[in-house]
């Protein structure tokens, strides 16, 4: 397991003062401290993922627990509104976010906004969020909004638009939380269901349906 380079500034600032207040012998304020760092460098955490699911398979990109299955409105390019997984972070789960199909970025855009609680159902269109649309090869649009959250800080996303990016590589990261949506076309046949645990770039969410339009 390594850590996102995010977690640099938040994380030295705390070691550094544990090592000073144990200079000064000041050993129970310095281990409360350095326990902070610690908890402070998990959030930031990149476990190693491995996938089975097939090449025609979309992996989750967030890791949590699916809060609602639902619709979303249709992304640049695909015609109608799309199927949408939403899955809410805990303050325990993995904050990296993983590209759940490989693809082409032909969109990477940022949009600033408020910090009301990821749960709520107007989360994701009032609060700041990063929306990245993965075409597949086959032409399919696969879109993922990292959303933020009442304690999340910031969204982070390091695609830009012509990347070519391989299922299960990372995306970026939501700082301290909070909420990831997957939108996916309807000839996608969703294999996961509300309350269900997930983990980035390895639980199998979706699958080419045999018959498509």
């Amino acid at each position: 397991m390594t850590f996102a380079k995010e977690s640099l500034p938040f994380v030295a600032p705390l070691g550094i003062a544990a090592l000073v207040l144990l200079a000064f012998r000041q050993t129970q304020w310095a281990f409360a401290i350095g326990a902070v760092a610690i908890l402070v460098l998990l959030f930031f955490r990149v476990p190693r993922r491995r996938t089975e699911a097939g090449e025609h398979s979309i992996v989750a990109p967030g890791n949590g627990r699916i809060l609602r299955l639902d619709r979303s409105a249709a992304l640049s390019g695909h015609d109608g509104d799309l199927q949408r997984i939403v899955t809410f972070l805990s303050v325990f789960d993995v904050h990296v976010q993983r590209a759940p199909v490989s693809g082409e970025v032909v969109e990477s855009r940022f949009t600033p906004g408020r910090k009301v609680a990821a749960f709520k159902p107007e989360a994701g269109s009032v609060n700041e969020n990063h929306l990245t649309v993965l075409r597949r090869e086959n032409g399919d649009l696969i879109g993922v909004r990292q959303v933020a959250g009442l304690v999340a800080r910031r969204v982070v996303c390091r695609l830009q638009p012509g990347d070519l990016i391989q299922r299960g590589d990372l995306m970026g990261l939501i700082k301290f939380g909070s909420r990831v949506d997957l939108m996916l076309p309807d000839h996608y046949e969703i294999l996961v269901r509300e309350g269900d645990r997930l983990r980035e770039g390895e639980t199998e969410v979706a699958r080419l349906k045999e018959t498509r339009p």
